[in-house]
């Protein structure tokens, strides 16, 4: 049996049970800021289990894609090294909100294993918590496994808490014995053993209790179902292999790598090592480039940089120095593309942040082996033994060197390494990590906003592409019911004249911030009140709050209001939201396919657009891109808004964005037959309403994104106003005709060239003059000779050609001289070769810049400086001769 039909047979096993089939969702956890990634099916069903979102449904199964390489859940440096550890895998899972609760589980859990997958009766074992007696009796008298089949084990074990407070309860793990030659070999080996002979393969999670701050348990109401199965460790047991890299999910890539390097895989430990995390990484690039993770240096993007990084090492050891995994990243897709089809949309930009970040890496790689070398030559030369455990962390951190390969490289050399002070920079990069992490999504949100939102809508799915409380999309003006008041994080009754407030209503006309559109502003008003709405932002799915001050009255919960939008920034909002995505779709026309929304911000005066692409535009890539979205303006095609379900639209071919949490239905913004996209955002009702199209500025703003602002309608015309103004000026200031302005400053800057090489000339020239008439000019310091001189308006470039001059000239000595240009001081000073051992230029430099309100440095015999104080220039350089009379 395949790992694709493993997966079908799950599926569709509990759906004819009663299961809704839920997709997997992002590896970027939308919702919960504790999470680098997505590492459990149970994740998208979080606020489920804590009562704070409802379902249509009340039993879910999914196959959920995960990662495990950061934070908590980090099994990076173990992969490769055993048989079952993966940074991606998927899990299989189903779900009971309330519905069955441990029998249905065992019941279906045995079923699906003996019957569906057939495994073996005799093999399998079962554990349970050791004072969970309800669940002994089912597997017992229910199911007939034998008692002393039955093991009962710790808290650390058999009990899960989704943290420490909230849902948690018992669990029942299914092991299956493998047989005598797997794992320790041992006689009294059992499933409490460790190695790999009794292997778990599904854990059965009953949360049946809610735990409060002082661990003290009490039972939910609604007692609920989670459970979770890695899919290529049952794939490995259904295929009879010993290790899930030998399942068909895996082995394909590594027999594709064997070619690629001409090795074989399973006659030498260390290089199955490197094939296996080869095959697993390349699993976990692709699908996290795909979910739109990039290569960074920090967050998400730094364990992917690190995964890459360390399957580009593994190649390198296998011989190959060149990039190959965007190779290995082909195979994956092919793999996985009937499951996740959205990888073959992205095929060509997955390869692209593959290849590039390798590319990257291996430059770096070569820096890090050439400082290595150093390193060890210079602790040779030292006749020390020991590489610093700072430095082998900064070659870990920096240049991606696991400590083992810089402790075979230090073996080598009869060196050893500081591993315990390896592991202490570790330790200490982990802190700085987890306190820098922001978590993502819903991280930082008031509970209080929470608590409003539950009570509001707590009998509502959250699934609705927008909830009843937003009612702008067709008008600008409603009555309102004040349903929550809020002053700071607490709840309040009412709010007076010249206080700062936060309103729920239960409908408005304004729109929350989301989707990268700023929130409305606007008016809320009754015959007794009048209040400003500053902003209105969405920190929920369900929740619209607006951030007010009061500027008459005394509002109160209960009260009837009327809600106004400021028309003439939601107009400006609107034109700048539908000529994003003009814009989105003008991009991937002109740069291809691959070009994907990264970010972006729709405010009323501008617009930014965040995307994926590797290399600058050039300017007609621009140009066309402009002409593209003006076009399509001209054409005025109606922008027509649609309520679908998911995957009609994705199927309709509307495009979804990285990253983002849709529901079951979403909204379809249509523009003709050129622009369809998800999106929830106010739109103008024709492209032509738009007006104009302008560019301002495209730049890089990360490794692999890049930004375009610019401005549309009336903003637009005013900023091409503006450069024609400028223009007008320009030419002014030329006497140029209108379309000769470019041969006149060309002709202007040939002519500024030709002078400043003439001036160049005069300088060398007065250069040479000076240090020929210098030696009048020389101070004998206890038999030195010393010569100090304000040059006037030279640069550090005339300065340095006049030392150098002179001290030729004088042969042994030292020179400073200094000079002011554009209001500032420069400093220059020589010591001739034969004076290095008792004079030093740095230190002359240094002492002498203070005195400008400067500073300075450099090497023995030449140094430089800057100061901000040209009126002590004089003052000094006269001080110069003191200086070396100390110093000698």
């Amino acid at each position: 049996m395949t790992g694709n039909e493993i997966r079908k047979k799950f599926l569709d096993y509990f759906k004819e049970r009663g299961h809704t089939i839920i997709k997997s969702s992002s590896l970027i956890p939308s919702a919960d800021p504790t999470l680098l990634f997505t590492n459990a099916g149970m994740v998208q069903f979080k606020d489920v289990f804590l009562g704070k979102e409802k379902k249509d449904y009340k039993r879910a199964v999914s196959s959920q894609k995960c990662v495990r390489a950061g934070g908590k859940h980090n099994d990076l440096e173990v992969v490769g090294r055993t048989a079952r550890h993966h940074t991606f895998f998927e899990m299989l899972g189903n779900f009971s909100f309330g519905d069955y609760f441990k029998e249905g589980a065992i019941e279906y859990g045995w079923e699906f294993m003996t019957e569906v997958v057939k495994l073996p009766k005799e093999k399998l074992w079962i554990t349970v918590y050791k004072d969970d007696n309800e669940a002994f009796k089912i597997w017992n008298e229910r199911i007939g496994i034998p008692a002393n089949k039955i093991v009962r084990l710790g808290e650390k074990d058999n009990f899960w808490s989704m943290g420490d407070t909230g849902p948690c309860g018992p669990c029942s793990e299914i092991h299956i014995d493998q047989g005598e030659g797997i794992g320790c070999g041992r006689p009294e080996c059992n499933v409490e053993c460790d190695c790999d002979r009794f292997m778990e393969v599904w854990n059965l999670v009953f949360m049946q209790y809610n735990r409060d701050a002082n661990g003290k348990l009490t039972p939910l109401p609604n007692p609920s179902i989670d459970t979770g199965m890695g899919l290529e460790r049952l794939s490995a047991v259904a295929q009879n292999v010993k290790s899930n890299y030998d399942s068909d999910l895996l082995k394909p890539i590594i027999t594709y790598t064997e070619g690629l390097f001409e090795k074989g895989y399973g006659k030498d430990n260390n290089i199955d090592i490197s094939f296996r995390v080869i095959a697993d990484h390349s699993r976990s690039m692709t699908f996290l480039i795909g979910d739109g993770v990039i290569p960074s240096n920090e967050g998400r993007g730094y364990v992917l940089r690190r995964i890459i990084r360390r399957a580009s090492r593994h190649g390198r050891m296998l011989g190959k120095s060149e990039p190959f995994l965007f190779k290995t990243s082909d195979v994956v897709i092919d793999l996985m593309k009937d499951t996740y089809p959205e990888l073959l949309d992205r095929r060509e930009y997955i390869s692209k942040v593959i290849s590039t970040e390798e590319e990257r890496f291996s430059n770096t790689l070569d820096f890090g082996m050439k400082m290595l070398n150093d390193m060890v030559e210079s602790l040779k030369a030292k006749r020390e033994r020991l590489i610093a455990g700072e430095d082998a962390f900064k070659l870990y951190d920096t240049y991606g060197f696991p400590l083992d390969l810089t402790e075979d490289i230090a073996r080598d050399s009869g060196l050893a390494v500081d591993s315990a002070g390896f592991n202490r920079a570790m330790e200490v990069q982990k802190e700085r990590a987890r306190a820098s992490w922001k978590g993502s999504g819903e991280e930082g949100i008031k509970s209080i906003y929470r608590d409003i939102a539950h009570k509001i809508k707590g009998t509502q799915s959250l699934s609705k592409p927008q909830m009843d409380m937003f009612i702008g999309y067709d008008t600008l003006e409603s009555e309102g019911t004040v349903l929550s008041l809020i002053k700071g994080n607490d709840m309040a009754k009412s709010a007076s004249e010249g206080e700062q407030v936060e309103i729920v209503l239960d409908k408005t006309p304004l729109y929350g911030e989301s989707g990268g559109q700023v929130g409305d502003t606007g008016k809320i008003w009754n015959d007794d009140i009048h209040i400003d709405v500053l902003d209105t932002k969405k920190p929920l799915q369900n929740l619209i709050v607006h951030n007010c001050i009061v500027k008459k009255g005394n509002i109160k919960v209960g009260d009837v209001v009327t809600i106004s939008v400021s028309n003439e920034k939601r107009r400006g909002t609107a034109l700048n939201h539908s000529a994003t995505h003009l814009l989105h779709t003008a991009l991937s026309d002109v740069l291809g396919d691959h070009v994907k929304q990264a970010g972006s911000l729709v405010a009323p005066d501008r617009l930014r657009f965040d995307y994926t692409h590797f290399s600058a535009p050039n300017i007609k890539e621009l140009h066309r891109v402009e002409e593209i979205v003006n076009q399509k303006i001209r054409e005025n095609y109606p922008v027509e808004t649609s309520i679908k379900g998911l995957e009609d639209a994705i199927k309709g071919g509307a495009t979804a964005l990285f990253g983002e949490k849709y529901g079951e239905e979403v909204r379809v913004v249509k523009m003709g037959d050129y622009s369809m996209e998800l999106c929830g955002g106010t739109h103008t009702r024709a492209t032509g309403d738009i007006g104009l199209f302008k560019i301002i500025h495209e730049g890089g703003i990360a490794s692999g994104i890049r930004r375009v602002e610019a401005l549309t309608g009336e903003g637009a015309y005013r900023y091409v106003r503006d450069e024609e103004e400028r223009l007008s000026e320009i030419r002014e200031v030329l006497k140029s005709p209108p379309h000769e302005e470019l041969a006149k400053v060309k002709k202007v800057l040939d002519r500024s060239k030709e002078l400043e090489r003439e001036l160049q000339k005069l300088k060398e020239k007065m250069t040479k003059d000076m240090s020929g008439d210098i030696m009048s000019e020389i101070k004998a310091i206890k038999g030195i000779n010393v010569i100090s001189k304000n040059l006037g308006n030279f640069d550090i470039k005339d300065l340095r050609s006049f030392i150098d001059s002179t001290k030729v000239k004088i042969k042994s000595g030292v020179v400073v001289a200094g000079g002011v240009t554009d209001g500032k001081v420069s400093l220059v000073a020589g010591v001739t070769k034969d004076l290095i051992s008792k004079l030093n230029a740095g230190e002359i430099i240094k002492q002498t810049a203070v005195i400008v309100d400067g500073s300075g440095g450099g090497r023995a015999d030449m140094a430089q400086a800057g100061g901000k104080n040209p009126s002590k220039l004089n003052e000094a350089l006269e001080k110069v001769y003191e200086i070396v009379e100390k110093m000698l």
